[in-house]
């Protein structure tokens, strides 16, 4: 690569993304109480958590004295408290999904393990919180929040118990193999209940004072699965376990506990109904799992996000210091003041882990965000169907099917100018809570998972990348930023709650809902809007693989085999699980364009960004352009194999052979190589039949045409590489 030249009257990125940035970027500019959040999650992530990781306190599988200091930093700092109500002790009103995403950003920017130590109480409290009564919510939330000054107790810490050892619960968690069982029941008193359950891989049982445990049923005298919580304190056996021997988020603790307790079924959580002398837990344990899950998976996304943004300032700093050893080499020089970054390889290569950072990031905020909106929906919800007499999924299920015309009325009205809709009809239909629910839960139920499976997957893949950059070096423990272990513990985030076989199944169920494509449908015309003012941003390209996405999931609900079999189907997981990950790409994509603009229009007003915000703007201009042609590609690649690859090989059956036009499609719709249309187009020959692709072949077309520009793009991302100011030195030690 030659010397890059300075850009002659372009504005340059001057310095690294900064708050006043990243504040604005993800929505809380307006949110001074996550901003001091974030700074004090940041003083504990790069002050006590990076000496422990500096002093190798990773290198033993025991929770220590050393390590348990984490937990008297979280409590000082108001991380401990953030998941309780002000009511409750708390000091954040309302939805914390936001919250709890920009902590576990900021402690896994430095160590994942951190953020789990400190996720894995929430996680505990979790079941308690979604569907516990509103006696169990009183009591465990106020015990789990720190003590006041002049306050003598001690504060309470939870452990979540769902995974067994194999065979039972793990992926399939329906496979349980904890029981629970009437022991006692006196007439007019409550029952107690026996628990058995051996745990395998629970977080924060080192020094847990109650663990929610799912159990199922072994006996006639109680209904199905449930959930209950278990003290330290109840009769029995409470063993914490051995420690399990993970390679991976060494700073939270981990074992395999076993439990033999004995308590009162008031502690089934979400409380219980007898019938007929059979005690029936309102919830089973299944529909409080799907209520936790579905948004703490989002935050552990972006624990994976933030590793790789955290990735580029050791990068930039080690390429341009890779070479000043040696006297041959004189400051001033470009191989003393590059180094590596003399070299287009290198800087390319930065520039894909930063554009993946920055569209993980994206996707996991604005899944965070929408579930602070989805929440309040939800209680609302919950009291009309409750005022209704509507419980059970099965019944709600029904009354959703009455509701989910309204829900695709009001997205066609919005869809249309305020001009040409009826206003009347849209307030009414924007008031609606139950329409507004199901809008909200459709986009959810693909956000969530999505985020999980391209963040920790696909991030995984990108955060080995940029291990590789740093040479020999990022394999060290004392690698600048800890990126081999930071890339190690990426592993465990993508088969944290859930691998990814999990999420693909759940994605290929959601993402056909008639609500989701109806918003779908919509974020195209959007991103054709945005291409319209904003050419840069890659959002054409975006659109036209958006597209092709839902030209052949349309295509392949319909299709079948060469052998007849139907194509779309929940046991054809080759087809339904990579079309899953090709929609992954496309969300990512979308998000870090909406981002781009917010900053385009807030940025303005912040006086700290008035000077540098030109050049900042191109430059993630530029990496929303590399980030949605990579997922053009993407999406291109498994649309074309799953489209046509199905279909035999006609050559192979016969022997005609191959002839030379024989497997284009150009020919069978007329059109010649130079994409131009041909008078009278040929068929087929004898190999494929393309009858009925037109549209498919044509939006290949222009899906490749649409890349133009996006090689110049990264050329401008790379130059901006070399320029961009870094700090002397990291800011938590190595």
């Amino acid at each position: 690569m030659e010397p890059i030249a300075e850009q002659q009257g372009q504005d340059v990125l001057r310095t690294l993304p900064g708050d006043d940035v990243r504040q604005i970027l993800w929505r809380f500019a307006d949110r001074y109480d996550l901003q001091m959040l974030v700074q004090s999650s940041r003083a504990v992530a790069r002050g006590p958590v990076a000496r422990l990781v500096a002093e190798g306190a990773r290198n033993t599988h025991e929770w220590t004295d050393q390590k348990a200091q984490l937990l008297k930093a979280f409590d000082e700092s108001g991380i401990t408290a953030l998941f309780m109500d002000p009511a409750q002790g708390g000091f954040v009103e309302g939805p914390k999904n936001l919250a709890m995403a920009l902590i576990a950003f900021e402690l896994s920017w430095v160590d994942a393990g951190a953020a789990t130590c400190s996720l894995a109480g929430n996680l505990g409290l979790a079941p308690i919180h979604e569907r516990g009564t509103p006696e169990q919510r009183d009591t465990y939330m106020r015990h789990a929040v720190p003590p006041q000054p002049g306050e003598d107790r001690e504060i309470w810490r939870g452990a979540f118990g769902l995974t067994e050892p194999l065979p039972y619960v793990g992926v399939e968690t329906g496979l349980l193999g904890g029981k629970v069982r009437v022991v006692a029941w006196a007439d007019g008193k409550e029952p107690i209940l026996q628990v058995d359950k051996r745990g395998r891989f629970i977080t924060n049982m080192g020094f847990a004072h109650f663990v929610t445990a799912a159990v199922d049923s072994a006996d006639p005298r109680i209904k199905g699965s449930c959930m209950v919580i278990l003290e330290q304190t109840d009769p029995g056996t409470f063993d914490r376990g051995v420690p399990t021997r993970k390679l991976v988020h060494q700073l939270s603790s981990t074992t395999d506990p076993v439990f033999s307790l004995r308590v009162p079924a008031s502690r089934i959580i979400g409380g219980y109904t007898v019938k007929d002398g059979v005690i029936v837990p309102r919830y089973n344990h299944g529909d409080i799992i799907e209520a936790v899950f579905r948004r703490t998976r989002v935050t552990v996304g972006l624990m994976t996000a933030a590793k790789l943004l955290s990735a580029v300032e050791p990068v930039i700093r080690y390429q341009r210091g890779r070479f000043r050893g040696g006297e041959s080499v004189a400051p001033g020089s470009p191989r003393y003041e590059l180094g590596l970054q003399q070299k287009e390889d290198a800087l390319h290569r930065l520039v894909d882990v930063w554009a993946t950072g920055e569209a993980a990031a994206s996707l996991g905020f604005a899944g965070a965000r929408l579930f602070d909106e989805l929440d309040p929906l939800e209680r609302r919800k919950d009291e009309l169907f409750a005022a209704q007499g509507i419980s059970g999924g099965t019944a709600q299920l029904r009354a959703f099917r009455r509701v989910q015309k309204d829900a695709l009325e009001f997205l066609a009205l919005e869809g249309k100018p305020p001009a040409a809709r009826d206003a009347q009809r849209y307030q009414a239909l924007q008031s609606d809570t139950l329409a507004q629910f199901l809008i909200q839960d459709a986009q959810a139920s693909v956000l969530c998972p999505a985020c999980k499976l391209w963040n920790t997957g696909h991030g995984a893949n990108i955060m080995r990348e940029a291990v590789s950059l740093m040479g020999g070096y990022g394999i060290t423990e004392d690698c600048p930023g800890f990126l081999g272990h930071k890339w190690m513990d990426a592993q465990l985030e993508a088969t944290y709650e859930g691998p990814e076989a999990v999420q693909r199944r759940q994605l290929s169920v959601t993402m056909v809902s008639e609500l989701f494509l109806a918003q779908f449908e919509r974020w195209i015309a959007e991103m054709r809007g945005i291409a319209f003012r904003r050419p840069g941003t890659g959002a054409c390209t975006l659109a036209t693989a958006m597209q092709l996405w839902l030209w052949t999931l349309n295509h392949l609900q319909g299709a079948t085999d060469a052998d007849g079999g139907k194509l779309y189907h929940g046991n054809r997981q080759g087809v339904t699980f990579p079309l899953a990950d090709a929609l992954c790409w496309l969300l990512a994509s979308r998000c870090q364009i909406l981002d781009l603009l917010e900053l385009e229009a807030k940025g303005p007003e912040s006086a700290v960004l008035a000077e540098g915000l030109p050049g900042l703007l191109g430059f993630l201009t530029d990496l929303c352009h590399v980030q949605a042609a990579r997922a053009a590609g993407e999406v291109g690649r498994v649309c074309a194999e799953l489209v046509y690859g199905y279909n035999r090989h006609a050559a192979w059956d016969s022997d005609a052979g191959c002839g030379p036009d024989a497997c284009d499609p150009l020919a069978t719709i007329g059109v010649d190589g130079s994409g131009a249309t041909m008078p009278a187009g040929p068929k087929a020959g004898p190999c494929v039949r393309f009858d009925g692709m037109e549209a498919f072949v044509r939006l290949r077309l222009k899906l490749d045409g649409c890349l133009t520009g996006v090689r110049l793009a990264k050329d401008r991302a790379a130059a901006a590489l070399t320029k961009v100011m870094i700090p002397e030195a990291l800011d938590y030690p190595a």
